[in-house]
């Protein structure tokens, strides 16, 4: 694998099929690896490999350098040959890369979203794919369906030298976190921020500035991370979501989550700005 070569996306296979491609095969949510020694590798396979599924169950997601990338969906029977097997996407981060991981975290949402509308949910017609962008259409009532994703904000707030954290029922080894939480019809993201933080703590916000975004495939979210000030309020935990909350210093920071998340990069931020080593709201990449 190449490290550092650029991932571009398309949705159209005419002049990627036919060649030795990156394969990312899912089977239920897990990609399948090399495993060689220790060492995983995304595998690289000749378009006559008896590993690559029928046709009719391609995708073509883009290219990272030269080498096409294609992902399709494996049975929960298939079992992997000697050397290969199926990895959880949490720890594939540290074994391939974030070019890699992040295509994986693609892969497994597009597969998802095709298993998932295979039939039309108006009609009942089977679905067929549009040639002309990421969708399927039905043929019978010509009703898209698009892959589905799922905006969430991704919030630090300031107050002072202080920011506030928060550990959620959902979080495991009870390690804290920036606050989140998904878009409702009809808000801008600003008014999310603004909600989200005030009905899960009580905290009145100001200052919304956008920091970055970062695709999260657990399942098919787009994290929108954004800082925010201290407008008011004291901290009222409003349900059960968020078991404890409160405002931390660098020096009294709690378990924070690890370096594959936007969150993380939002603390690291915030903490590299407090230590004066330069790191203001750049946007996470």
């Amino acid at each position: 694998m190449v490290p550092n070569a650029e991932f571009i996306a398309t949705s159209r296979n005419e002049e990627l099929a036919g060649r030795s491609a990156y394969w990312f095969l899912v089977r239920d949510f897990h990609p399948l690896v090399e495993n060689r020694a220790g060492e995983m590798r995304i595998p690289i396979l000749a378009p006559d490999d008896p590993l690559i599924p029928p046709i009719d169950t391609h995708h073509c997601i883009g290219h990272i350098g030269d080498v096409p990338c294609f992902t399709a969906e494996l049975s929960l029977d298939f079992e992997p040959p000697d050397g290969m097997e199926f990895i959880n996407l949490r720890p594939l981060h540290a074994h391939v890369g974030e070019t890699f991981w992040a295509v994986a975290g693609r892969a497994v949402q597009i597969v998802d979203w095709a298993r998932n509308h295979r039939y039309c949910g108006r009609c009942g017609a089977v679905n067929t794919f549009s040639l002309a962008d990421r969708s399927l259409r039905c043929p019978a009532c010509n009703l898209p369906h698009y892959p589905r994703l799922s905006p969430a904000v991704i919030v630090l707030v300031r107050r002072g030298d202080e920011v506030l954290l928060g550990r959620s029922n959902r979080f495991p080894n009870a390690f804290y976190s920036v606050l989140a939480g998904f878009v409702e019809p009809g808000e801008t993201l600003e008014q999310t921020v603004s909600r989200e933080i005030y009905e899960e703590t009580g905290i009145r916000v100001k200052d919304i500035t956008y920091f970055g975004s970062q695709p999260w495939p657990f399942p098919n979210s787009l994290m929108i991370g954004f800082t925010a000030h201290f407008a008011g309020g004291e901290i009222q935990l409003h349900d059960d979501e968020i078991l404890d909350a409160g405002w931390f210093t660098v020096d009294t920071l709690p378990s924070i989550p690890g370096s594959i998340s936007i969150a993380r990069k939002l603390i690291d931020s915030w903490i590299d700005e407090q230590r004066g080593e330069g790191g203001t709201q750049t946007a996470a990449s």
